[in-house]
């Protein structure tokens, strides 16, 4: 198998960890990854104005770049790279003026963009393409004993037309962690907002949705959280120092990609998990477990 991969910005930055420890799985996995030439930010946040259709024109391009590779699908890991993509893709579908007018705008490009790609998220393709139990078979470091309390936000399951898991009890992230022989925590926070990017300007509104959410988490016995967007990454995770200021009664807890974990339990070295860009260090749990 032969994925296209749209990285998205963070992930070559902030999110290294992220981009690192994915796609050492996915060569473990078998899967060969070629990233799309010529990529531009998704937009980041998809446009509901029915008359700014200039703000679709990123993520369309993007898909054009697949083409160019002559694939009809491309693989995101970032939720909200991954929403944005998907969202784009769909309202072009269901408007072929709209289609129209995005291809006349980009007459540059060798290829008319036809709305025939698909737009996947990682934790699709190892639940239905590479196959949970496949994933189980190569596992060489159980993560038995790690108790992980999966949140999955906004991006991944929101709108309903969008998101590839239930809306209000999705399970993917779940299903993994028990396939590497983790302990899945359910806990009731799994779906809310972490205050996205009231992070700007607005800290004690996202202290509180990481104070809530963390809290239910830990209240449940997870040893960490696990999250597939760096947005949510950055809020849960950096945000804690703030948390601690307005509420001394929360006690830290590490919170990590889920494709950190599943390099771990694949066999990665240490250095594709870049447990370094964390504020809340891993190190010491996952030590504790006997996993690095």
């Amino acid at each position: 198998m032969k994925l296209s991969y749209y990285p998205g910005c963070t992930l070559k930055n902030h999110a290294k960890n992220f981009e690192d420890s994915a796609l050492c799985s996915l060569k473990k996995l078998d899967v060969g990854v070629e990233e799309l030439p010529r990529w531009n930010c998704c937009g980041t946040v998809f446009s509901l104005s029915t008359d700014d259709l200039i703000h679709h024109v990123a993520p369309i391009r993007n898909l054009i770049r697949v083409k160019e590779q002559n694939n009809n699908k491309v693989m995101t890991l970032c939720a909200m790279c991954y929403n944005t993509l998907k969202r784009a893709n769909q309202r072009v579908k269901d408007n072929p003026e709209d289609l129209q007018k995005i291809n006349d705008f980009m007459y540059r490009e060798k290829i008319k963009y036809e709305g025939d790609v698909e737009v996947l998220h990682l934790l699709e393709i190892l639940q239905n393409d590479i196959k949970l139990e496949n994933i189980a078979k190569k596992v060489k470091k159980p993560l038995k004993g790690l108790k992980v309390a999966s949140y999955y936000g906004c991006m991944l399951v929101r709108p309903k037309n969008i998101g590839f898991d239930d809306m209000e009890n999705p399970n993917s992230m779940d299903n993994l962690m028990s396939a590497l022989e983790a302990q899945p925590v359910e806990f009731p926070y799994k779906t809310e907002c972490c205050g996205a990017y009231q992070t700007v300007d607005n800290q004690e509104l996202v202290a509180e949705r990481t104070f809530q959410i963390l809290s239910s988490a830990q209240s449940q016995g997870a040893d960490v959280v696990v999250a597939s967007c760096p947005l949510c990454v950055f809020n849960l995770d950096q945000r804690q120092k703030k948390t601690r200021q307005i509420y001394p009664e929360f006690k830290n807890i590490p919170v990590l990609y889920f494709t950190q974990l599943l390099a771990i339990a694949l066999g990665c070295a240490n250095k594709s998990l870049r447990l370094d860009l964390h504020y809340i260090d891993p190190n010491p749990i996952l030590k504790e477990k006997g996993l690095i």
